[in-house]
């Protein structure tokens, strides 16, 4: 890997063992811009690694130490997430800079070779668990967005980082048809409650009860920028239940083997 190394001032000590890998996209015009404000102390944020479209890959902050990318989160109930991660800003202006079109922009195949590659290297030395490698949208729904419904976590899981849902095979042929209603905000009732426990078992920061109130709406919004990209919108629909059951199966699978 191609590192360089840059000081940014913006850490402190951490208070808990690192057990968690958090991605992020810069949201700014440039890789020269990001690098910029996570160097400014004024700023008051940091990450640890900083990867440009090139592949490039800039070391801000020493992995002992915490960097200031996660802000308010959490994630299996646990608070204070720079203390327990490192944090990979990833260079594409996401929804700050969309492309002419209003599309998102890619990420580059280089790039996301490079992430893999850090984030393979960070993993294993650190013995972080798939169940721990999360976007900044996993970790503070409704607050961030990043790394976006573009970023291809699919791939990633491919080559052994998080965790996808294996499709079924009859539903590649579109032979599958759904029975029943999906839920959206300001439902009640047991399908609700079922729904923030089955969140809940993944990781994400919701609490009991039968109301689908604006922080399951923004914990679902999150959950389908990971898993169920082309149906980011807060409600869950019949894809994403589904989903949903079978991604909390497989990180209760997960944990049970780790």
């Amino acid at each position: 890997m191609n590192i360089v190394r840059q000081s940014s001032p913006n850490f402190n000590d951490r208070k808990e063992a690192l057990d968690l890998l958090v991605l992020h996209y810069t949201g700014m015009e440039t890789g020269d811009a990001a690098i910029e404000r996570l160097c400014d102390p004024e700023a008051s944020v940091s990450a640890h690694y900083v990867v440009r479209e090139t592949g490039e890959i800039v070391q801000l902050v020493a992995e002992d130490k915490r960097a200031w990318h996660a802000g308010v989160s959490s994630w299996m109930g646990q608070t204070d997430l720079n203390s327990r991660s490192i944090g990979i800003e990833i260079v594409n202006g996401g929804h700050n800079v969309p492309l002419e079109d209003g599309s998102l922009p890619p990420y580059p195949d280089v790039q996301i070779e490079a992430v893999i590659s850090l984030s393979k290297d960070i993993a294993r030395r650190h013995a972080i668990r798939n169940t721990r490698i999360v976007g900044h949208s996993d970790i503070a729904p409704g607050r961030k967005i990043d790394p976006g419904e573009h970023f291809p976590w699919e791939r990633l899981a491919q080559d052994g980082l998080g965790l996808w849902p294996a499709q079924r095979e009859n539903e590649l042929d579109g032979s599958v048809h759904l029975m029943g209603h999906g839920l959206v905000p300001g439902a009640r009732g047991e399908a609700v409650t079922r729904v923030k426990r089955r969140l809940f078992e993944i990781g994400y920061g919701v609490e009991a009860g039968d109301a689908y109130d604006q922080t399951c709406a923004d914990c679902i919004d999150a959950f389908q920028r990971r898993w169920v990209q082309d149906r980011v919108s807060g409600a869950a629909d019949l894809v994403t239940l589904r989903t949903l059951d079978r991604v909390a199966d497989l990180y209760q699978r997960e944990r049970q083997r780790t």
